[in-house]
């Protein structure tokens, strides 16, 4: 049955060939966006995906999203504000260690860990935190961007991180595949997905405890989750990667 208010046609200056026009229907919505990955260039070819976005490279704060493909359509599982590192984001493949920057890009989630026990249903590969477990970020040694444990003499204690004494950042987390497969020297070392500490990270990006717990739990290995990073618009633009 027609509804009971008729459609109103009305002429819009939309021009498709010369001296044609289309009528439009007065307000009616717009087409829907399509999901933000179903319109990147590459999701890493797996069934989850989280999309870390800020506003600009200069900015320190945006949005985590992790997403689920199902039947073919990307749905959104959650969401929640983040942050970036100090200094902005930069494209990965320049970035410099040191510079608190977020390297912008698409990475594989290699495994997660904590100083926590992993939550209850988690499935992915999680490594617990220990005393002696340490990141090496050391230039000079052959552990450089590794997992350490116990820290070997050729990686520096003052060129590393020891795990255990970030206890918010580090209760859970996610290893984001930056600069790890074959790393470059002085790129950076010890990119995570973590939770929030007192402010803007490192080169991280963080997320509330909560939301952290939660990605952990929700990451599938038999998926194979990634991680996209990268900006609303631009050179660096999500979209992009």
């Amino acid at each position: 049955m027609r509804s009971a208010v008729a459609a109103v046609l009305v002429t819009a200056p939309l021009v498709t060939a010369p001296h044609m026009t289309v009528p439009l229907v007065a307000g009616a919505a717009p087409a829907a966006e399509a999901p933000l990955p179903a319109r990147m260039a590459d999701t890493g070819g797996g069934g989850q995906l989280i999309t870390a976005v800020a506003p600009r490279t200069d900015s320190t704060s945006g949005t985590v999203t992790w997403w689920d493909l199902r039947d073919g359509r990307w749905v959104e599982a959650g969401s929640v504000a983040a942050r970036f590192g100090a200094k902005g984001l930069v494209e990965g493949a320049s970035r410099k260690q040191g510079t608190s920057t977020t390297p912008t890009g698409l990475y594989g989630l290699p495994y997660a860990f904590g100083i926590k026990a992993a939550p209850g249903g988690t499935s992915y590969k999680y490594r617990a935190v220990r005393r002696s477990s340490w990141w090496c970020q050391d230039n000079d040694s052959r552990s450089y961007n590794r997992w350490v444990e116990p820290r070997p003499a050729h990686c520096r204690a003052a060129q590393a991180e020891h795990l255990v004494t970030y206890r918010a950042q580090y209760a859970y987390a996610l290893v984001v595949g930056f600069n790890y497969e074959r790393p470059v020297r002085e790129r950076g070392a010890g990119i995570f997905l973590h939770v929030n500490g007192r402010g803007a990270t490192a080169g991280c990006v963080s997320v509330p405890v909560d939301a952290m717990r939660r990605i952990v739990k929700w990451a599938d290995p038999g998926r194979t989750p990634h991680i996209a990073i990268g900006t609303t618009g631009g050179r660096t633009a999500i979209t992009r990667y």
